[in-house]
């Protein structure tokens, strides 16, 4: 069997940003909501999904933000798109797909969790973690946990992280310590960047084993003595963002790896849904 664990926050937003806007009969934003619906009950037939579950970040926060204070919230996100959040986790659960709705953790982290469960059961062939994110790069392993940007049909294996960002997949959480993740809110160590941090993270692997002298670096890199100044004073503060960066595998998911087969479609749940989006066609054609 194949497992495909699919960022439900990343479709939400692309399919925000993709649909045309949308009410409903009771006036409610609901544009996202079709196109999620249209687009992956459409993905599944076609690319005949077997086992799947979605996790949606039902709020923003997470223990990480009791960690840092820069970190990521609920800030600036566009009200229309807020207000879809609790739709796009039914809409989910009306197709028939597992949905884990993550609160203290984020969805990223149940999604890690998961593939590396599944990636221990010796029944899966594949699993497939299907979002372009770049933080779960770091749950690739080989070509049995690979990533998957389904709009772009790219598959994303070990080498190909590597081709990428130049580490492997164990060194991304080093890898976003070091350059940041706007996106995140983790701002990274002052002037690395993403060549500077490759080039010494395939040499040592680490953070901790990059040497405060650059002179036993033992790789040419652009700037040395500014880039090591800057890290040996920033050394603690690197330490707390790969802490950020590292997803966790310890997520309490109740469901097993046969919990996560695909059956079809709730006709009960999606009917009464489809009346809310006020669209009956997507009833007729599903």
């Amino acid at each position: 069997m194949q497992i495909h664990l699919i960022d439900g926050t990343y479709e939400l937003f692309r399919a925000f940003y993709a649909a045309p806007p949308a009410r409903g009969p009771q006036g409610m934003e609901v544009g996202a909501a079709r196109v999620l619906l249209r687009s992956l009950y459409g993905w599944f037939k076609g690319a005949g999904v077997t086992h799947a579950a979605v996790a949606f970040d039902t709020v923003i926060e997470s223990f990480r933000n009791g960690l840092f204070a820069g970190y990521k919230t609920g800030d600036g996100i566009d009200p229309a798109l807020w207000a879809q959040f609790p739709l796009a986790e039914r809409v989910t659960r009306a197709l028939g797909i597992v949905t884990w709705s993550m609160i203290d953790f984020e969805a990223d982290d149940a999604l890690a969790s998961m593939a590396a469960r599944a990636a221990a059961d010796p029944r899966v062939e594949r699993v497939l973690i299907v979002t372009p994110d770049k933080d779960l790069a770091q749950c690739v392993q080989g070509e049995r946990v690979v990533g998957l940007d389904r709009h772009r049909k790219l598959v994303l294996d070990a080498a190909g992280v590597v081709a990428k960002f130049g580490v492997p997949p164990a060194a991304i959480p080093d890898y976003l310590a070091l350059v940041g993740d706007a996106a995140d809110g983790i701002p990274g160590v002052p002037r690395w960047g993403a060549k500077s941090a490759a080039a010494l993270l395939s040499r040592f692997g680490t953070i901790d084993a990059i040497p405060d002298d650059p002179r036993a670096w033992g790789v040419p890199v652009r700037g040395a003595d500014a880039l090591a100044l800057s890290l040996a004073s920033q050394r603690e503060a690197a330490a707390l963002y790969r802490l950020l960066a590292t997803l966790r595998l310890d997520v309490p998911l109740v469901e097993t790896v046969d919990d996560l087969a695909w059956r079809g479609a709730d006709r009960a749940l999606l009917a009464e849904l489809c009346v809310e989006l006020g669209d009956d066609g997507i009833l007729e054609r599903l």
